[in-house]
Parts: structure tokens; sequence; C-alpha cells
């Protein structure tokens, strides 16, 4: 432990001194523990009788306990004036700010949107959350990745593995992606990413300069727009309709990237007809430019056959294609993979070494087994029939509570559903949210997926998270928020 000495009275004094006021200054904080006399004496270079006086003197006045065999501890209850303390040093205002020099990027960054902080959890819980990309825990799919975990753990790899990914994960996601998604790729294709953000990024990184124009789509993803603005770009926001994006729509003179959601449109489920498809790759083609294909949620389809990707089509190397796990698996796993054009692969490898050096080995291991065993796929024909009765269930009860008040879009495929309401506007949401929370019930505007916020209210519902029950009560008590009852 650090602690400074001034100099003044008896040693154990100053030891003293220096340990209340780190308690003072919640530095230490009620329960923390403090280190044995022994490790504290030789640290300080002081004889260790100087610490034993240092923590009498803190017993004595009740900022520390002891508990037999544990050791010396921070008191849960502090003494009354040490309280006093504490609020005062609080009241002392904000510390004075100062402003940082930040890099270009840095500056970009903070100006994208992207979150600074974690936002606090709404008091109370919010018991019927339509929370979008979370994943409700699937007990099965958890005790078989605990019993490859333990296995694997008994014969770990230590040393560094390669930047693009574990070997043995990346001949099974090529395998995977060709038989569901009809994708054109070879183990050496496939660069293995801490999730689909961190492919974003590398992609923003790699192929924008300041200034260049990006095609994105309109309603997007938030978290490619944050990577494209960090990176300088100028996006180019092309509108969505029944068959997808409509690039014919905007002018896309200069631009090098366009970022789609073909396979199912995020936020609003459309899904990019043929004739859009071979068009985006035509534009590719002679604008010199690349495709980034986010198929995120490719998996889940209901009632139709998977769509095959773009870059199952496309014969001259110009689309790049990201795959994601979170929605299939669990977010905090953070394992992605991109395919990659050939010529593309030695720039994003490099890329990937700079930012990490490499994605967690222990994890790719036990992916890589987990899917070469057959338990990936037996978990997504078990999560689509789970997330088949989510949607029908939330379908069921937006009509039962709504009716003709909602228009809803996206309703066959992924893990949400986007509700637009035909008499409430965008200006009106905040409030509804507020609403809703009071009564448990989380919601989430459209607004934050859009460059030119629309003028009527909409709500994206995510349903992966909770259980038919949770999703009727969810949408009942939202109703009596939206009827302020």
């Amino acid at each position: 432990m650090l602690i400074r000495l001034d100099g003044k009275d008896a040693l154990y004094l100053q030891v003293y001194r220096a340990l209340r006021q780190a308690i003072l200054d919640t530095d230490l904080g009620p329960g923390s523990r403090l280190p044995p006399t022994r490790l504290l004496s030789r640290d300080l270079g002081v004889s260790r009788n100087v610490v034993l006086q240092a923590y009498d003197q803190l017993y004595a006045e009740g900022y520390v306990e002891g508990k037999v065999g544990a050791g010396t501890f921070v008191a849960s209850e502090l003494p009354e004036e040490l309280l006093q303390a504490i609020r005062t040093s609080h009241q002392d205002g904000p510390r004075e700010t100062v402003e940082r020099r930040l890099s270009a990027w840095g500056q970009r960054a903070l100006r994208s949107g992207a979150p600074t902080r974690t936002p606090p959890y709404p008091e109370p819980p919010l018991r019927w959350d339509f929370q979008y990309g979370e994943v409700a825990p699937d007990e099965q799919c958890l005790k078989l990745w605990r019993r490859l975990l333990a296995r694997r753990a008994e014969n770990l790899h230590l040393n560094y593995s390669p930047a693009e990914g574990w070997p043995e994960l990346r001949v099974h996601l090529s395998e995977y992606v060709r038989r569901s998604r009809g994708a054109l790729c070879s183990p050496e294709q496939v660069l293995v990413v801490n999730g689909s953000q961190q492919a974003l990024d590398l992609s923003a990184r790699l192929l924008i300069e300041p200034g260049d124009p990006v095609v994105i789509e309109e309603p997007h993803y938030q978290g490619a727009r944050q990577s494209f603005l960090s990176a300088g770009a100028r996006l180019v926001a092309a509108p969505v309709d029944d068959e997808g994006l409509n690039l014919s729509a905007v002018d896309t003179e200069g631009a090098r990237l366009a970022y789609i959601t073909p396979s199912h449109q995020f936020p609003t489920g459309a899904v990019m007809s043929l004739a859009r498809r071979l068009e985006m790759l035509d534009w590719a083609e002679s604008h010199d430019a690349y495709l980034l294909e986010d198929d995120y949620d490719s998996e889940y389809r209901y009632g139709s056959r998977p769509v095959e990707s773009v870059q199952g089509l496309d014969r001259r190397g110009r689309t790049i294609y990201i795959g994601t796990l979170s929605k299939v698996l669990f977010p905090s796993l953070r394992l992605g993979f991109m395919v990659l054009p050939e010529d593309l692969l030695p720039p994003f490898v490099a890329g990937k070494w700079l930012l990490d050096r490499q994605s967690p080995t222990l994890e790719q291991a036990v992916l890589a087994d987990f899917i070469s065993e057959g338990h990936f796929e037996r978990h997504l024909r078990r999560m689509r029939t789970l997330n088949a009765e989510r949607r029908r269930v939330l379908l069921e009860a937006l009509e039962e509570h709504l009716g003709d008040a909602v228009e809803i879009q996206g309703t066959n495929a992924g893990v949400h559903l986007l509700v637009w309401f035909r008499h409430l506007r965008a200006v009106e949401m905040d409030d509804l949210i507020r609403r809703a929370a009071a009564r448990g019930v989380g919601i989430y505007s459209v607004d934050r997926y859009f460059l030119s916020p629309p003028e009527r209210g909409g709500l994206v519902l995510g349903y992966s998270s909770m259980s038919p029950p949770e999703i009727r009560r969810g949408v009942a008590e939202l109703a009596k928020a939206i009827r302020d009852e």
C-alpha cells in the first residue's frame, strides 16, 4: 500500500494520520482490508511495532475493526466525526475542469455520440425491460459452456496466438458461414475480432480518411455511425424502403465504403431484394469501393429460409462480411468474426495486432469445441424455437393492448420489433419512456438510429431477454403508461 509520511511527530503518528486520511478520502472504504502489519512495516521501512501502534490508535478511535483470522478492516460503521469530515469534503464542490489535449481522432470520438460512461441503472430496476441486445440466460448452453471451459482450462495455452484468430475456430467459422449463409470463404479469410464493434472500428480505421463520404442506411445501427464519425467520415444517409437501402436516392460520388444490413435491416427489418444486392455490388466495383455487410442476427428467421449473404454473390472481392456471436450465445463473450477479401487480409491482421494483439485464446478454443461438437447448431435450433414463441406473444400482446394505434415492422426475423405510433410524435417519446419506467417497463426510442429523427414516435422493442409471461405483462403496463392511467 502506498502511503506518504509527513515527517512530523513520532513515526507511529505519521502512519496513523496517513491511514486515517485514506479513510477520510474514501480511498479505503468501509470494509476495505488493511495490509498485514509485517507487510506494511517492510514497505514503509519502519519497525512492525510502529505499525502496530498506528493500528491500535485507529482501533481506539473506531476507524478499523479486527476479524479473527482474517485481518484488519475499515469499520463498517464509522465514527460520527469521520462521517462529518467525509460530508464536508464532498461539499467542497467539483474539481476544476482542465481542458485536455486530444488527438483529432480523440476529439472526433467524443463528438461521435459514443458512450463516455455506463449510465446508471434505473431505481428501482425495470421488471419488464425491452432492451434490444440483451439475452436471456440459457441454462443448457451455460452448462455445456462451463464443462468445455473447464476441460480447456486443464491444458491452458499460455503463449501468444495468431492475431487473426485461433486456427481451429477459423476453420469452423468458415465452414459455418459457407453452409448457413452461402458465403465464399476459406479459413484464411476469417479474422476473429472482439465483437462486431471492433470489426466496424477496424474497417473505419483502415478504409476511411477524414472527409471521405461513407454511405449508411437511414435508419441505421448507431455503433457503425459512431465508428465512421470517429474516423472523420462524412456520412451519406441513404433511405431504406421495403427493398432495403436505396442507393439511387443519394449522391455517392467519392464514397469508397457502404455499410449495409441486407439480410435484416436494422432497425426496420427490411430484407434487401436481389436486384438491390446486385446493384450494390455493381456500384462497389465501379466506384472502387467496399461493402461492409453486417449480418448481425441472420440466424433468427421465422417462417422463411435464410437469405443468402451479399458476400456469397460477390465474385470480385468487394464485400467485407461481419458476423457476431453476441445475439446467439451471450454478449459478454465479445467474439465476432470478419470474412475479408484476400487482398485486405494483411492490413486487417496488422491492424488487429496493433489494437490488442489477439482476442482471448481460451474463449476462442472453447468456442471452437462448442461448434465442432455440434452444440452450436443445436443451441441455435433451440433458441429459434424460444424466440419464435417470444415474438408470437409480443405480436399478440401488441395487437390486444394497442391494436390499430401502432404499425409494426420487422416481424419475420431477428430479436426485435420496430413499433411506430400512429398518433404519438417523436417529441413525446421521452415523456412516455419516463411514464413507462415508473411502471417498471423499459422502452427505447427509435430516434437514436437516425441522423435526421422522424416526426412520428417509434420504439425498438427487443424480446430475447424476457419470458412470454413477462412480455405480456410488460406490454399491458406499457399500454397503461400510454393512456397515462
